[in-house]
């Protein structure tokens, strides 16, 4: 791994505003993935009182973006040109989890997988996958 948590973590502080506003917080890295945590918030629910999508979007978006720090270092010029999100339950009002693990890291993009739970549940509510691009170095 190329940066830790802590790491992480400060780097999109440092260079993302909203994510700090957010209570996101890269949790943990390890060899090909990361865990992401945002703390429940009134704030983010739709009618109905579920948390909304746009919510878990920015999870999931947030999780891969951790990744690719994490194992490839700041490389701040990274972004994301697919994601694709399944919504696969109403997920219950707690923090929501989301872990992310490559499907294919290569030079110039990387595929990411990302599942995820609400609360300590063990079955997802989501599942997202998508590609960011790499600058070339």
């Amino acid at each position: 791994m190329k940066m830790t948590a802590t790491e992480v973590n400060d780097y999109i502080d440092s260079t993302i505003p909203m994510f700090k506003v957010s209570g996101c917080r890269v949790e943990t890295v390890s060899e090909g993935e990361t865990s992401v945590r945002l703390p429940y918030n009134e704030q983010t629910l739709r009618a109905g009182g579920s948390i909304s999508g746009p919510t878990m979007m920015n999870l999931a978006d947030t999780a891969m973006y951790a990744l690719i720090l994490a194992s490839l270092g700041p490389i701040g010029l990274a972004v994301t040109q697919n994601l694709n999100i399944n919504f696969l339950r109403k997920p219950r009002n707690a923090d929501l989890l989301a872990t992310a693990r490559f499907l294919r890291l290569g030079k110039r993009s990387a595929v990411i997988d990302v599942l995820i739970y609400a609360g300590d549940d063990t079955e997802p509510v989501a599942q997202a996958t998508g590609t960011y691009a790499i600058p070339a170095a």
